[in-house]
């Protein structure tokens, strides 16, 4: 049987916090960088995908 697939998440940022949802089942926080190439980045303890918004900024806050 195959895994599930990631979790998904849209962001209007291209530098976003992951911490696995917080709670007994999250991990370290850590701070991904999407590289606006690609469109996208994945936390390496979740492998959460998060993926720029279409018309989001690159922005950094």
């Amino acid at each position: 049987m195959a895994a599930p697939a990631p979790e998904t998440i849209e962001v209007t940022q291209s530098r976003i916090a992951c911490d696995g949802s917080g709670g007994a089942g999250g991990h370290p926080r850590v701070w991904l960088q999407i590289d606006p190439e690609k469109g996208f980045v994945e936390c390496g303890y979740c492998d959460r995908r998060y993926v720029l918004k279409p018309g989001a900024g690159h922005e950094d806050h």
